[in-house]
C-alpha cells in the first residue's frame, strides 16, 4: 500500500486547510484510515481516524475544528481543518490499516500555522 498525501503548507492562525491522502497498490482489505501528527520534540499523536463504514474518532484537541472524511471509491481520506492554531503546527502523516493487522504510513506533509 502506498499513501500519497497533499495539502498543508503555511496558514495563518484562524485559517483553514485541507489535507488529502490517496491510497494505491494493494488496497484490498484496507480498514481504518486517518491522520497522525508530530510536532517538533513531540511524540506522534493520533489526530483523527475513520473506518471503512464511516465511523470517526478525533483527538480532543481538534474536536469541533477538524473533520475527517473518506471517499472509498477514490481510496482517499481527507482532513478538513478550520480555526487553525499555532499549536496545530506539525508534520501530518496519513495512515491506512490493512486487515486490522498492518499499518501503512504516508510521507508527512507539513502544516505550519503562523500567529
Amino acid at each position: 500500500v502506498q499513501l500519497q498525501a497533499s495539502g498543508g503548507g503555511l496558514v495563518q492562525a484562524g485559517g483553514s486547510a485541507r489535507l488529502s491522502c490517496v491510497a494505491s497498490g494493494s488496497i484490498s482489505g484496507i480498514n481504518d484510515m486517518g491522520w497522525y501528527r508530530q510536532a517538533p520534540g513531540q511524540q506522534r499523536e493520533l489526530v483523527a481516524g475513520i473506518s471503512s463504514g464511516g465511523t470517526t474518532n478525533y483527538a480532543d484537541s481538534v474536536k469541533g475544528r477538524f473533520t475527517i472524511s473518506r471517499d472509498n471509491a477514490k481510496n482517499t481520506v481527507y482532513l478538513q481543518m478550520i480555526s487553525l492554531e499555532p499549536e496545530d503546527t506539525a508534520v501530518y502523516y496519513c495512515y491506512a490499516d490493512r486487515y486490522y493487522a498492518t499499518k501503512y504510513w504516508g510521507k508527512g506533509t507539513q502544516v505550519t500555522v503562523s500567529s
